[in-house]
């Protein structure tokens, strides 16, 4: 296949999106770049262009090696592109969370300024 294919349909057809609509939204939320450039649903990607997506667990970036309008299975999507994402941070580098007893309700206001001093705020 050659030319170019819609981003939107290419990121369906690699098993980046559910849904080629899920895809078009998030264009259209501009979470996606084409070559660094904000793309729109029917943006035009070919072989040797960079493809970068800010899902809500890690952004992802791809070089788009092969054309895919049809979502296909993992092995076959995978020959499609390549990998450039950044690494994960390093699990020390993670914020922890705090974690409260099941229906203990809100927090008081004594709770949220000692959340606020172990978070690393300014009181």
């Amino acid at each position: 296949m050659t030319g170019k294919v819609r981003v939107d349909a290419w990121m369906w057809g690699v098993r980046l999106f559910t849904t080629r609509s899920a895809a078009a939204a998030a264009c259209r939320a501009g979470h996606v770049r084409v070559n660094g450039v904000r793309a729109k649903p029917a943006t035009p990607v070919g072989p040797g262009d960079e493809v970068a997506v800010h899902l809500p667990a890690r952004d992802v970036v791809y070089e788009v090696t092969g054309l895919i309008t049809k979502r296909a299975s993992a092995a076959v999507a995978a020959q499609h592109y390549v990998d450039r994402s950044p690494p994960p941070p390093p699990r020390e580098h993670v914020i922890p969370v705090a974690q409260r007893d099941r229906g203990a309700g809100r927090p008081t206001k004594r709770d949220r300024r000692l959340i606020d001093r172990w978070r690393g705020r300014p009181g």
